[in-house]
């Protein structure tokens, strides 16, 4: 039976605390620190998709110099708070440590860089200054990992900014589509206004590309634009049944819970996730941590061909979820308008498809989960029709780009999700950073111009003007 509020306050803290507590202590931090071998051509470097110099910034802890290893933590991710929450470093940063071929454990890195960031965000430390403004305008669209990282950048070197969001706070899927037990919508906020505290950045809330602005409209008004749209509409399993109530996208499900709280949010007695990615194990997890009595995840191929790292895979076992291998939904059945029961093929693996994997195929037999709820997490598709209506090139709905996010439009860049598809948040930031090096490049011609006008000003006309001096 589908309820909401189904347990306590205490039940609900519980279950949504942080599943990466920091460090007890500065001790603690030093110890972890002590322990870096600080390595030539460090492989954790090569692994981070942002380069952060993270044998610098443990060294700089080792030295007490926090502010330090901060500034190195962001000058090269400004997410670097939120990246160290949800960075699948099992597979990046911490994957790639020395001591993994020691068969010892790897150096915390994602620890040791929260340790240092947090504080920098908690104590609003200043740690960067942006240039004089060249009078330079750039649009940016979408207040998430990439629009920001992008926006930051731009800032830094004198251009001004104004950020485009559709919804009513920044940070994208840090603040609306990641499991509240990994970072909480306060610290999202707390890290959006650290971004914002370098100045030369608005951020104009409640304004949807599409229907409160167009690319056109900001095209007239800003000397380049840079789209980071991500991707948000949730793929469809068209099978009978969908249409039931019970049947949601996982999604919606966990925005439902970033933005509404525990209490508020409806969950099955026994729930069915349909695919086993991060996105699926995170609806999967708070399906259980709300309140659901079983949790099946189901999923087409096997366990070494998961899409989630086994990191991940293993917190929703130590849930208690229940895993469904070589199984695809093909029929939801209701009664009374309300999901009652799965009806899964079971596959069987055939040849390598175009994905790199063994393709399922349907054995002819089926099996019948008793369920009365279904989350669906079987990938998002990108915004293909505002793509379109907006004549941006574009593969299935993925927008197209050469050169480091330079689109087909003169002017018009774009990063992140919306170009790849869906990675991970340190992947946006790199691609907010790539975006904005293209611009910088193309807006040189009009920046030198700018300086040589503001040369050309009297010392009285400066003054008169306001202009600062080059």
């Amino acid at each position: 039976m589908i309820e909401s509020n189904r347990l306590t306050a205490e039940q609900y803290e519980q279950n949504f605390s942080d599943i990466h507590p920091p460090f007890e202590n500065k001790e603690a931090a030093l110890v972890e620190a002590n322990r870096c071998l600080f390595c030539y051509d460090a492989p954790c470097i090569k692994q981070c998709p942002t380069s952060i110099n993270i044998p610098k910034f443990i060294k700089q802890i080792t030295t007490d110099n926090i502010k330090g290893s901060a500034h190195t933590i962001f000058d090269s991710n400004i997410f670097g708070g939120g990246c160290s929450k949800v960075c699948p470093v099992e597979k990046l940063c911490e994957g790639s440590c020395v001591y993994n071929l020691l068969h010892e454990a790897p150096i915390p890195i994602a620890k040791l860089q929260r340790y240092s960031t947090e504080k920098a965000i908690r104590d609003k430390w200043k740690l960067f200054e942006r240039k004089p403004s060249n009078g330079l305008k750039v649009a940016v669209v979408g207040a998430g990992p990439a629009g920001l990282s992008c926006a930051h950048v731009l800032s830094r070197h004198g251009v001004d900014v104004t950020v485009f969001e559709k919804e009513s706070k920044g940070g994208g899927l840090m603040t609306y589509g990641i499991a509240a037990y990994k970072v909480t919508p306060s610290f999202c906020q707390d890290e959006v206004d650290f971004i914002l505290s370098l100045g030369g950045i608005e951020i104009k809330y409640d304004h949807e590309l599409g229907k409160d602005i167009s690319i056109e409209e900001l095209q007239k008004n800003y000397d380049a634009v840079y789209l980071g749209i991500g991707v948000g509409l949730a793929n469809k399993l068209n099978i009978p049944g969908e249409e039931l109530q019970g049947v949601e996208d996982a999604i919606g499900f966990i925005y439902d819970i970033r933005t509404k709280g525990y209490p508020n949010i409806s969950v099955g007695d026994r729930v069915a996730v349909i695919g086993m990615g991060m996105t699926a194990i995170d609806a999967a997890t708070q399906a259980k941590r709300l309140g659901a009595k079983e949790v099946t995840m189901v999923y087409r191929r096997t366990e070494a061909q998961k899409n989630c790292t086994q990191h991940e895979l293993d917190i929703a076992l130590l849930d208690g979820c229940k895993m469904q291998w070589l199984a695809a939904p093909r029929e939801v059945i209701g009664e009374n308008g309300r999901v009652t029961a799965l009806v899964c093929d079971i596959m069987t693996l055939g040849a390598t498809d175009h994905s790199g994997k063994p393709a399922p195929e349907p054995t002819g037999q089926t099996i019948t989960l008793e369920v009365d709820m279904v989350i669906k997490a079987t990938g998002q598709n990108p915004f293909t029709d505002l793509i379109n209506k907006n004549g941006i090139e574009n593969n299935r709905g993925k927008v197209a780009v050469k050169d480091n996010a330079v689109t087909n439009i003169d002017g018009v860049f774009a990063g992140g999700d919306c170009v790849n598809g869906g990675k991970e948040v340190v992947d946006a930031v790199q691609a907010g950073k790539d975006g904005a090096a293209a611009i910088l490049n193309f807006l040189q011609p009009k920046n030198i111009a700018s300086i040589h006008q503001l040369n050309s000003y009297s010392t009285d006309e400066r003054i008169a003007t306001q202009q600062p001096m080059l």
